[in-house]
Formats: C-alpha cells, structure tokens, sequence
C-alpha cells in the first residue's frame, strides 16, 4: 500500500545523537469525521469489512443527539466517504460483521419525539450490504428495546445480543436487563435466549475459542444514569443455551475492556475506580490492575500493571499477537481524554509505553486494519471543567491511524 510508505517514512531510521529511545509505534493523521461524535456502547464503534475499509454507523453528536450517518474509512486514501444513512438515528447499538459480510445494528437510542425531551430505546435492527451501499431493516425486531448492550457472533453464523440498559417508568431512570436473544441471518427473526444470571450493561463479551461466550463485569444500573461495577462473570453454551456461572474478577469493573489472547486467554484491562480502600480511603484513579481468564480453568488470575490506570478506553488485539491499549479518561472526573497508549507483549508479560496520539479521547473507537494497523476516530476530548463552555463535553472529530 502506498500509504504505509508514506506514513512510515523516516519512523523506522535511526534516532538522533544522544536523543532518548522513543516509544514503540507511532501515530499518523487521517481524514477527520464530517462531525464529532462519540460512541458510548462497548459493541457500537467501527467494524471492519472484507473488502479492506471500516465502517462507523451511527453515534452520539454534540448534547448526545444519535445521528443516521454511515461512513466507510479508505485505509489507503485516509479518507472517510459517506454511504447509505441509517433508516433510524440511533446510538448505544451493537454494530456487527455477518458471516456473508453483512452488518446488524440492532436497538439503541433513537431520536427525541415531538413530546419526548430524548428519544426512547430502540428494539428496531438493520442490515448493511456493502455491495449496495444500503440498509434495510430486520423481517422482526428484537424482543427487548435495549441500548448499552453486547453482541457477539457465534459459530454458527447467528448474532448473540445481552443485558444492556431497557426503558423504566420514568424513562430517564433506565435498568439493567437480565434477558438475552439470538439473531438467526437465515430467517431475520430475533428469537429469546436463557437469562444471565446477573444483570449488566456496557459489559464485554468475548467468544471463546470452544464456542462459548464470556460476559464480563460490567455496570448494574441504579437510577437516574448511574451504576456501580461488578466482578461477576458467567459463560454462555450456544448449543444448550444456557448460562454458566464462572470465576469473578478479582474487582469489581465498569468501563473495561477484555481482549481474548492468541493462547485462548481473557485479558481485562482497566475500567473505573476501584472505590474505598481501608489503608487510604477513597481512590480516585482508574484502574491500573490487569487480570486474565483462564477457558480451562475457570479462574481469573492477577495480570501485570499497566503503566497508568484509564477507563473508557480502547484494547485492540494486533496481528503480532500484542495488545495496544488507547486513550481512557479518568473516572473520578472524566474530565480530559488521555492521549497515551500502551502495548502489552502477553509472551513477555510485559507493557511498554507506545507512542501518544495528538488528540486525548475516550469513548472513541478502533478498530484494527487488514494492513496491521489500527483506527481511532471520534470520542470525548474535554468535559466538565476541562472544558471552555460549561455545561456541553467537547468532542472530537479527529482520527488517527497507529503503526508499529
């Protein structure tokens, strides 16, 4: 690709006299979103497509308005184009790569009605077709309005969606929802799945290399937009459809990310304070403290430190088998984005500070590229008192591509 030439030029030559060894990687410029935008869900940023380009749909505008835009990113012109909008507005949905190449966006937030302040959870699904360029909805929607939620894709070829946060009288207050259900490509019907045992939303769910589903922590809702983290996991059995309870993380964790290795391990990286602490009262960093699950085992062990705790960040699994770790705010405020990143080595054990992106963001999106490297675009730069105008977060439109 011509562009890998182009960006890389002089990266890779030897450093100046007497100047420190940089960090590993580094970060380039690309086209800008037409808007910024952020992404609050864990499963509704950019997915990757089969003919090399990635794709966002959707998102939360400024004062988290959703919006109807699509649009593709040319890694090779680092360009982003538009392509058939949305045929609802939504954000908090679930963004998903079929099997045939297509892409299911199920539930969110839509837009605010003529009567309605902000808009209700969406039970509505689309389907993209990237040889047309177009969305048409599901034959059924789903059984549950949800936004917030997880998805995963099963061996099968079927889409598996769970928890998320569902509407509550008054709706403002939202809940966290126990139910789960299968998306069949075969028939466009949403059918119910068992139950988790525990509610949750905004939670990662990884399938397993034996076909299994992993929902880790995540938040439980009470009220009002707030929630406290929990450590619960618990595995989901595609074929007997059902759901397993499995060894809880050491913390209990909200705003996380768990990334399945390529020895079959989980690991779990960030996510918010970890609360009171007897010895020192309260702690108001984000997580530092990484942990990894084992299938075999069942069991959670204490992983290695990452060199600064964040939460609301990114964990994107490379094609050398490493992790690169992005952004994050911190939870006590969440106040600035961070602009750093960090690679862990899961055959060393071991991080090593990479190269920092010119724009601090969290709750943005990446997404790794067929040419090894990685995507971040959109998410929050400054809020509260970070930011010049009270009252509104600034968000960013930036996107930035990394490189080893």
């Amino acid at each position: 690709m011509t562009r890998r030439t182009n960006l890389t030029a002089g990266v890779h030559g030897a450093a100046p006299a007497g100047a420190a060894a940089p960090a590993a990687g580094r970060w380039f410029p690309a086209g800008e979103l037409p808007s910024p935008r952020r992404w609050f869900g864990p499963a509704e940023g950019a997915v990757p497509l089969a003919d090399g380009t990635a794709l966002v749909a959707g998102g939360a505008l400024a004062d988290g308005v959703p919006t109807d835009e699509t649009l593709l990113f040319d890694p090779v012109a680092t360009t982003w184009t538009a392509t058939g909008a949305l045929g609802t507005a939504r954000h908090g949905h679930s963004s998903t790569v079929l099997v045939d190449g297509t892409v299911l966006v199920a539930g969110g937030i839509g837009p605010a009605g003529p009567e309605a302040e902000e808009g209700g959870r969406l039970a509505s699904a689309e389907l993209y077709d990237p040889a047309t360029g177009t969305w048409t909805p599901t034959p059924g929607d789903m059984t549950t309005a949800r936004s917030l939620h997880a998805a995963a894709l099963l061996p099968d070829g079927r889409v598996l969606v769970t928890g998320g946060e569902g509407d509550r009288a008054p709706r403002a207050t939202g809940r966290s929802l126990f139910s789960a259900e299968v998306f069949d490509p075969a028939t466009g019907a949403w059918t119910p799945a068992a139950p988790m045992a525990d509610s949750r939303l905004a939670h990662p769910l990884v399938p397993l290399e034996d076909g299994r589903v992993l929902a880790v922590g995540g938040r439980r809702s009470t009220g009002r937009g707030r929630g406290i983290g929990q450590g619960f996991c618990e595995l989901y059995d595609p074929a007997a459809d059902t759901w397993t309870r499995t060894g809880s993380l050491y913390t209990a964790r909200a705003g996380h990310q768990a990334t399945l290795l390529r020895d079959g391990t989980v690991q779990v990286t960030g996510g918010d304070s970890p609360g009171i602490r007897f010895e020192r009262g309260f702690v108001p960093f984000s997580q530092w403290r990484t942990e990894r699950y084992d299938p075999a085992t069942g069991a959670w062990t204490v992983g290695e430190n990452m060199p600064e705790g964040r939460t609301c960040h990114r964990a994107v699994p490379l094609s050398s088998g490493s992790v690169l770790v992005l952004g994050g705010t911190d939870s006590a405020t969440r106040d600035t984005g961070y602009a750093s990143a960090a690679l862990y080595d899961p055959l060393t054990r071991s991080w090593t500070p990479a190269g920092g992106m010119a724009t601090g963001r969290y709750l943005c999106t990446a997404v790794p590229l067929p040419d090894g490297s990685v995507l971040a675009t959109g998410g929050t730069a400054r809020s509260g008192r970070a930011n010049p105008a009270p009252g509104a977060d600034a968000l960013t439109a930036t996107t930035e591509v990394f490189w080893i």
